[in-house]
């Protein structure tokens, strides 16, 4: 399930009012799950899981599931660590999969001066340290913390650069480097201008999951 919340349905992918923000649909997300378990009992899928939950979110959706959810999906890179989402996950017996992993350089959205990861000079540094591309430093940071990495490439080179990544590890030291360049920085969630000021697009609803901490 991509969000925890629900939007009008239709034909249009993504409804909207003539302001820009989004029509919803009142469907708890409790009830778009007994429907996607339906698909298991079917036989139509083997597993279902979520994406873009908070912790009180999994927890409820816990309480009520006949099946479990195998994965929360969610934004994770070195800007955006969540180790408290990534442990309350396991906790529950959810593996975590890192969406935007190395923060999604070619994102459209991206504003003049906004940070670009793999561009940080201290990612760039250890590169340099291990012979490796920045990027395979990242991947290899998310693989030895125990989160999927997901990383996208439409480049043939690039995509065999990120599957070199088991012939070196990083120590512990350096680990624990990338994890202090946590800035809590959300990079890809859907914003809208309202009166001339960027605001994200749907932190009014309900349901909205990064009101929450975690």
């Amino acid at each position: 399930m991509h969000w925890p919340m629900a939007f009008e349905r239709g034909d249009e992918l993504m409804p909207r009012r003539p302001d820009g923000t989004v029509r919803y649909d009142n469907t708890h997300y409790r009830d778009t799950w007994a429907a996607m378990e339906k698909l298991v009992d079917q036989g139509l899928v083997k597993a279902i899981g979520l994406s873009n939950f908070n912790a009180r979110q999994i927890d409820d959706i816990l309480s009520i599931a006949k099946h479990k959810p195998v994965v929360n999906q969610v934004e994770c890179h070195p800007y955006l660590v969540q180790t408290q989402l990534v442990s309350h996950c396991w906790r529950r017996g959810l593996a975590v999969t890192a969406y935007s992993p190395l923060g999604s350089p070619d994102r459209p959205w991206v504003t003049p001066g906004e940070a670009h990861l793999l561009d940080d000079p201290r990612v760039v540094g250890l590169a340099k340290c291990y012979n490796k591309t920045p990027a395979q430093v990242i991947i290899r940071w998310h693989i030895q913390r125990g989160v999927i990495c997901i990383p996208k490439s439409v480049t043939s080179s690039r995509i065999k650069q990120n599957i070199e990544v088991f012939d070196f590890k990083l120590t512990e030291e350096d680990m624990r480097v990338i994890e202090s360049f946590n800035r809590n920085e959300r990079l890809i969630i859907p914003t809208i201008i309202i009166d001339g000021q960027k605001v994200w697009r749907d932190a009014k609803h309900p349901h909205f999951p990064f009101n929450d901490p975690y």
